[in-house]
């Protein structure tokens, strides 16, 4: 009788614990399938197209071109293929990303991470543009890295998105993924290095391709180098 008893509070005690187990283990990630929304899906989408399986719009809603990109990193990585991205598919896709998102440039030097993303972002905006204007889009992501009103990395303010809407357009379209020329390296670099033809600008937009009509309402004008119109 006595041993019955034991037995059947151990039994409750299982019970309890099971969900408790469950939660644990489900920490720190959330599953994403077909039909799921939001900001996870946007990062989800992000890591997918840097490793070259996604090429639709970073919109943060898993439709079939997410789940389509999912099966397809999952088959190419020895994964279960279901379309899903649990904690495994997760795991293995953002493996390393806290290297490739950079670091804060508090410091007084950027890491050689930092760098390749600021030159990509200046070789997708200004790869057409004079090499002052180069340095010019170089001097703006920095000195919204070091503002307090956006995000402190490099590579989270070129990723920044405002209600569902990439800051900057060669995120939505791709052409951030791209091999910077010298030309935009040495830009870079010459930004990092305190280069600031722009001083304490936070904006910029062409004329020629946006009406960039918020900016021009509420933002101080600067300068024009090139194309671009510079603002703060």
């Amino acid at each position: 009788m006595h041993i019955k008893k034991i037995l059947s509070i151990l039994l409750v005690l299982v019970l309890i614990m099971a969900p408790t187990a469950g939660a644990f283990a489900n920490e720190g990630y959330v599953t994403l399938k077909f039909g799921s929304k939001g900001s996870e899906v946007v990062k989800l989408q992000q890591a997918l197209q840097s490793k070259g399986f996604y090429k639709g719009a970073i919109d943060g809603i898993y439709g079939k071109a997410t789940e389509m990109a999912i099966i397809n990193y999952q088959k190419n990585n020895g994964l279960a293929v279901d379309g899903i991205a649990g904690k495994q598919t997760q795991t293995a896709l953002n493996k390393n990303n806290a290297v490739s998102r950079g670091t804060s440039i508090s410091r007084t030097s950027l890491i050689q991470d930092d760098l390749y993303w600021l030159a990509r972002i200046i070789e997708a905006e200004a790869g057409a543009e004079p090499y002052k204007g180069k340095v010019a889009v170089g001097n703006v992501i920095l000195n919204r890295v070091k503002s307090t009103e956006f995000p402190n990395t490099v590579y989270n303010v070129i990723f920044e998105y405002y209600q569902g809407i990439p800051q900057f357009s060669p995120v939505a379209e791709g052409t951030i993924y791209n091999t910077p020329s010298q030309e935009s390296i040495q830009a870079a670099k010459d930004a990092a290095s305190g280069s600031k033809p722009v001083g304490d600008a936070t904006y910029f937009f062409n004329p020629d391709k946006a009406a960039g009509s918020w900016i021009v309402k509420n933002k101080t004008y600067v300068t024009k180098i090139g194309g671009h119109s510079f603002y703060r």
